[in-house]
């Protein structure tokens, strides 16, 4: 193969390709138009940079443990504890993938059932409710389960149990719909308030979460983020969590990644500070989809507890996901994993970089993790518009609010951008660098389409030429990095 080769035009005779091709012709047989958009999304996957800051290209390996009979089993409960029979192989699956967690994370415990983020959250809010207020209730009632009260003691638990607290960071802010906002279920369950940014700064403000923390009293305190460019000092936020009696529970959905690499240590560390962690398993680990809570240093007590999110908040467990989120913990303890993890930060600094000396306003001035926040209303544009303008021009990025944002949550006046997925194509400072120059050059072309009422705040216009050439410029940077070269053409 020539060094100009694209290895992805080349035939392969890798395990991986074969077993796609094979793959699809069964699933051809079926129901072709399911083979077709297989197809049609490693296509559109592969002719994109990926830029959103919550996805990721898993290893085949952690695809491929996904398609296997493990989908087909039932296996309520816990290993050893199962309500179904015939679990031996699922026990074995959960307790490798719950040991590769906690030796990978350092944390004492780890619950690997949970479907997805906001199931891992329900676990880790209804351990600390029946830590916090169940129990502590039924010892009271002389009562060791709930179905031994009374309906009138039962009313009464509930009640409490619907009646605590819990403060997190603003939407606005970059927290996350999951910590206790009203459209979520988290905002039914708790009275929430949030903490922001520093209005001069946009950076966390420790002094303004402290205040309302002492004011509030809550029974939790939610850290953690997913449009927050900042590292969090989770030693600081487990002090105001101890001043006040609370739970400091951090999800690290977004960058689970950089703590398993050992980007986050210390003070930044969450299992080192917090009482109760959660996480999603893709994202910047780079699993499958999936969810996952672990304890803290400290947080022991509560693990009998998540031990329980069946059947308290979850049904049968996805053992084939389970399966393959012991196949991305394994890959996590890999020496080159610290690099990677490394690369993305390095990779969020040069895009933010990039942009800056292009114009770009970022929100907190800069990154040190893996995302970027921009503010584009300094292109003209809506978030929306960026969004779309550079959809159109080969870059797949999504809107997101700024702290104070002036076209609120659906329009917005941002974007974020990520750099996990170009991370893992192996891109590197320069290649950021280019990705920057196209970014700017397609938002200081857009400009917004003319409404009834004025400019519109969703519709944009631009040339297509502009178009064209970040499309054409994208592809050069996707063909000498591409995704997935081992499984060539399918």
């Amino acid at each position: 193969m020539t060094d100009s080769a694209n290895p992805l035009e080349i035939e392969q005779d890798t395990p991986e390709a074969q077993s796609y091709r094979s793959a699809l012709e069964v699933i051809s047989g079926v129901e072709p138009r399911i083979a077709d958009a297989i197809r049609s999304e490693i296509n559109d996957q592969r002719n994109y940079l990926k830029l959103i800051a919550s996805e990721n290209y898993a290893s085949p390996a952690v695809l491929l443990t996904m398609g296997t009979w493990f989908s087909d089993k039932y296996a309520e409960g816990t290993v050893g504890h199962r309500f179904y029979a015939g679990c031996q192989n699922v026990d074995t699956v959960e307790q490798l993938a719950s040991d590769l967690a906690c030796e990978v994370f350092g944390a004492p415990y780890a619950y690997v059932q949970p479907h997805s983020g906001i199931d891992a959250n329900l676990v880790a809010f209804w351990a600390m409710l029946a830590a916090k207020v169940e129990t502590p209730f039924l010892a009271e009632q002389g009562e060791k389960h709930v179905n031994g009260l009374s309906e009138t003691d039962w009313d009464t638990l509930r009640n409490k149990l619907g009646n605590q607290r819990m403060i997190g960071m603003a939407l606005d802010a970059g927290g996350h719909l999951t910590h206790g906002f009203r459209p979520n279920i988290s905002g039914k369950m708790f009275a929430q308030r949030s903490y922001g940014v520093d209005d001069t700064t946009e950076m966390l403000d420790y002094d303004n979460v402290r205040a309302l923390a002492k004011e509030f009293k809550p029974m939790v305190l939610t850290a953690g983020y997913s449009a927050y460019p900042r590292k969090v000092n989770f030693a600081k936020m487990r002090e105001i969590a101890d001043e006040v009696g609370a739970y400091l529970m951090i999800d690290m959905a977004h960058f689970a990644g950089l703590v398993a690499g050992g980007v986050f240590t210390g003070d930044y560390d969450p299992i080192a500070n917090g009482h109760i962690v959660t996480t999603t398993t893709h994202k910047s680990l780079r699993g499958p989809r999936g969810g996952m809570v672990m304890t803290g240093r400290d947080g022991g007590d509560l693990a009998e507890y998540i031990d329980k999110g069946c059947p308290m908040v979850l049904g049968g467990p996805m053992a084939h996901v389970m399966a393959a989120k012991a196949v991305a913990f394994a890959e996590a303890k890999l020496p080159t994993f610290a690099g990677y993890a490394q690369r993305i930060v390095d990779n969020a600094a040069a895009l933010g970089e990039g942009l800056k000396k292009r114009g770009a306003r970022l929100v907190t001035d800069g990154t040190d993790n893996h995302l970027v926040l921009v503010d584009v209303t300094s292109f003209g544009v809506t978030g929306r518009q960026a969004e779309s303008a550079l959809n159109d021009s080969g870059v797949i990025v999504n809107r997101n609010s700024i702290p104070g944002d002036p076209n609120g949550a659906w329009y917005t006046s941002g974007v974020r951008l990520g750099t996990p997925a170009l991370t893992t194509l192996g891109m590197g400072a320069a290649d950021m660098d280019e990705v920057a120059d196209i970014i700017c050059d397609v938002l200081s072309h857009a400009e917004p389409a003319q409404a009834k009422n004025g400019p519109s705040k969703a519709k944009y216009l631009m040339g297509d030429d502009v178009s064209d050439r970040c499309r054409q410029r994208s592809a050069e940077l996707l063909t000498a990095n591409p995704l997935y070269p081992t499984v060539g053409k399918i």
